[in-house]
């Protein structure tokens, strides 16, 4: 395990028992409280410091969405990094737990450092936690973040901004394709400070043979007021 620092003791404190069977149900699961709200106004602040980041992303231009969002750029900031390292082993137990219910490869090591020097070494360098900034209008059409052949099935999101107060609308959404049936869809209003973990791709499912999968894809619903920041910690960088 990573060590534990104030920034990420409630990562380690979480309960995971209840947070992996949440996943297992859902394929999403809202964590504690992880960051209090100076450390949210701080983070969502970095948006307007564009030496922070390798690359932004006009959603509007690619016909995804409507608002923005900044890939982080080397050296990560150390906030950002201790929570992506202190998530990634409680989630490495979900994710070989699903590889092996859908008969899978498990391809990814004991820690996030040497998970990332196997992206590295596939050409994968790119980092990709990244940070998302939607105002009035802002949406993000349903999606999955790929980014090259070596993928982590887990990610996170945290929100940064108090809905209710800060924004309105914005809920997380999540659709999943159920083997032989409808896709079932659900949303979820980000508790500032909280995490959503979810799947990157799909999960595993109960079927008459065991398990199939269940693809899934994530957006953002409509922002009717206010200004909606978050900032999502995906585990594998980009091509």
């Amino acid at each position: 395990m990573t060590s534990t620092t104030p920034l990420t003791a409630a990562v380690h404190d979480a309960d995971w028992d209840a947070l992996a069977e949440e996943m297992n149900a859902h394929g999403s699961a809202l964590t504690p409280r992880l960051l209090d709200p100076d450390q949210c106004r701080e983070i969502a602040a970095w948006y307007d410091e564009p030496e922070r980041f390798r690359s932004t992303i006009d959603m509007g231009r690619y016909g995804f969405g409507f608002g923005q969002y900044r890939y982080f750029d080397h050296p990560i900031p150390e906030p950002v990094a201790a929570l992506r390292a202190a998530f990634y082993p409680y989630l490495l137990r979900i994710a070989r737990d699903w590889a092996t219910k859908l008969r899978r490869a498990t391809p990814w090591p004991e820690t996030l450092d040497a998970w990332l020097d196997a992206c590295h070494a596939a050409g994968q360098t790119k980092p990709t936690p990244i940070l998302l900034r939607y105002g009035k209008g802002g949406w993000n059409a349903l999606h999955r973040d790929l980014y090259g052949d070596l993928v982590f099935p887990l990610q996170v999101v945290i929100g940064l901004d108090e809905p209710g107060t800060d924004y309105t609308g914005g809920e997380f959404l999540l659709v999943e394709q159920r083997p032989r049936a409808q896709s079932r869809g659900t949303a979820t209003l980000l508790p500032q400070g909280h995490g959503l973990v979810f799947t990157t791709r799909d999960r595993p499912v109960r079927s008459t043979r065991g398990f199939a999968t269940a693809p899934m894809r994530h957006g953002v619903s409509l922002v009717r007021s206010g200004h909606r920041h978050t900032l999502g910690l995906v585990f594998h960088d980009a091509a």
